[in-house]
């Protein structure tokens, strides 16, 4: 345990630095920069708006009405969760009056494609008083395909960044809500720009090396199902059951709940703090391949976040190599030990190496 817990320490110490905030950088770097000071080092970094200047999107996309002028034809696909929370953990209804509390699944949103004005519609009205919270995170590349009447308003790729990785980006993904969507804490095998458009976006950043403090557990997959009439929602896990590894720690538990959940995940609140940034209109993110990442949201005065992202295909090189060893560790808390505390000090993680994800 110990040495997992150093590991955390001198990546901060010789790469990330030991603040919480993420590397700004005033102008887009050349690519051999960004290459040999951020992708190579899979270090993050935020860079200024000058990044966006150039698009037509930073002033375009404040208007409702450009969008959906533009968007006329379109129809989009829109994500319905009765919380905002898709792509995360929930509970399972067992119809359990009482403790044990019901386990936990995966639940996935309720996906339904309707017109981008009907979306839009969705997204504006969504709160704890409607029936539902809607997010438009289709991804899969939908920048280019639902919303390419959108594309011209934005660059291609990311210049600076397709010369140093060396290729095109995999998918441009477009992304609309408002401060009700969450994402929870995961990670993408993608090297990842991440542009704000409208609105903020705060993220909450782990490198690969803390992925412990994850507390990554197959869950069963669920899906929600959204009956408009009604405006409930339905969640069943899917049959045949599969499992999805998932990240368990909720980084802001409800006050009621801290002290449990703090007890839960000890590696996670009693260590190091996460890396943290708020990407601004017209600001980018660089969001290393591999990283951990939680993603809330803060709407402009239209009530909505607009970002576009590019995905680069990551390098499964020798850092992927290391990350898969790593996270095959499963090692013993030291102060489960029952030595004494100078043996303890020599305590070394058991370990044992398991295939595929935890």
């Amino acid at each position: 345990m110990r040495l997992i817990e150093s590991l955390w320490r001198e990546v901060r110490d010789l790469t990330l630095g030991n603040t919480s905030s993420v590397h700004r950088l005033d102008s887009p770097p050349a690519p051999l920069e960004f290459l040999r000071d951020f992708v190579s080092l899979n270090k993050p970094c935020l860079i200024s708006k000058a990044a966006t200047a150039h698009w037509p999107a930073t002033a375009l996309w404040r208007d409702r009405a450009y969008l959906t002028r533009a968007l006329s034809s379109s129809s989009v696909t829109v994500h319905l969760t009765p919380n905002g929370r898709a792509d995360s953990l929930a509970p399972i209804d067992c119809s359990a009056s009482s403790p044990p509390p019901p386990p936990l699944c995966f639940a996935s949103a309720h996906a339904q494609r309707v017109p981008f004005a009907e979306a839009l519609e969705m997204i504006s009205r969504s709160s704890r008083e409607s029936n539902f919270v809607a997010y438009a995170q289709q991804q899969n590349d939908c920048f280019r395909s639902e919303y390419g009447p959108l594309a011209r308003d934005c660059d291609e790729h990311v210049p600076w960044a397709s010369e140093a990785l060396g290729s095109l980006p995999e998918a441009v993904n477009l992304w609309i809500g408002n401060h009700f969507s969450e994402t929870s804490f995961h990670k993408d095998h993608y090297e990842n720009l991440y542009a704000v458009v409208t609105g903020e976006k705060h993220f909450l950043l782990l490198p690969p090396t803390d992925v412990h403090r994850m507390y990554i557990k197959a869950y069963p997959a669920a899906q929600y199902s959204y009956i408009k009439e009604t405006g409930e929602f339905k969640l069943e896990v899917e049959e045949p059951i599969k499992y999805v590894p998932w990240c368990s720690v909720n980084p802001y538990p409800l006050p009621e709940n801290l002290e449990s959940e703090t007890a839960n995940f000890p590696l996670y609140f009693s260590g190091p703090k996460p890396f943290e940034c708020t990407v601004k209109a017209g600001e980018i993110l660089y969001l290393p391949s591999m990283w951990f990442h939680h993603v809330r949201q803060i709407p402009d005065d239209t009530g909505l976040t607009i970002a576009v992202n590019y995905w680069y295909d990551m390098q499964f090189d020798m850092k992927y190599a290391y990350f898969n060893f790593l996270q095959s560790i499963v090692y013993q808390p030291i102060h489960e030990h029952t030595g004494t505390e100078g043996e303890a000090e020599d305590l070394q993680p058991a370990c044992c190496c398991k295939s595929g994800s935890q």
